[in-house]
């Protein structure tokens, strides 16, 4: 009787062991770039496991990686208690954008040697605005773009140059004598579009430019008004 108890008692133990312990996940994978396909080495990788809290699924810092010179990645981490799901924030720059993709953990378990992610490239864009027109004394300009459908002032940050202007606020000029350029990036190879509204002597007037942005070059569109 006292050796069935003692067997048991092992047993119980082995159970909790195995329930409080969390296992340990090898992942391999490649960051491509979305049109070329070609590898993108040394790019960084946020892992974070998605806790649910108060109806909220609250990121929980699971480890940091790298690619290699090759584009490949290899990594080994812990699984976080109850985080069925993770994210994957690949760290962007001035050659590429950021992006977060969520992973279930059973996609994971499924997939860890083969993951892929890509990411999208960024090329120069400039934007130049002057106002030639003499009257009124004073009108308002306003800007914005979006580039494959993302607000392009979300994207990476705007350097605005202003020549002349009599007042400012962001992406609007007030005033009567305005040169402005303003640089900034977007998608390559993919459709950026540029909007411009004029309020003018009480009426309101819109101006659209569409311009694919070309890897590697400086792009430019403008508006004289």
């Amino acid at each position: 009787m006292k050796t069935i108890i003692y067997t048991a008692f092992v047993l119980g133990l082995f159970v909790i062991r195995c329930v409080n312990i969390e296992e340990n996940l090898k992942i391999k994978g490649i960051v491509i770039d979305k049109s070329t396909k070609v590898p993108i080495p040394l790019r960084d990788i946020i892992l974070q496991g998605l806790v649910k809290s108060n109806n909220k699924l609250v990121p929980i810092d699971a480890g940091q990686f790298s690619t290699d010179t090759s584009g490949c990645f290899s990594y080994s981490f812990k699984k976080i208690k109850d985080a069925y799901s993770y994210n994957f924030c690949l760290v962007g720059d001035s050659d590429y954008s950021f992006k977060t993709e969520e992973l279930s953990l059973s996609y994971l378990d499924r997939n860890s040697k083969r993951l892929s992610f890509t990411l999208s490239k960024l090329a120069d864009l400039t934007i130049l605005i002057f106002r030639e027109s003499k009257t009124p004394l004073c009108d308002t300009l306003t800007l914005s773009w979006k580039t494959d459908g993302v607000d392009g002032s979300t994207l990476f940050p705007v350097k605005i140059n202003n020549v002349g202007l009599s007042s400012t606020s962001g992406l609007k000029w007030i005033g009567g004598n305005v040169k402005s350029t303003i640089n900034t990036k977007a998608f390559a190879d993919q459709w950026t579009i540029v909007r411009w509204v004029l309020y003018r002597n009480g009426r309101k007037k819109e101006f659209l430019d569409t311009i694919t942005c070309k890897r590697d070059l400086i792009n430019t569109v403008y508006l004289k008004y």
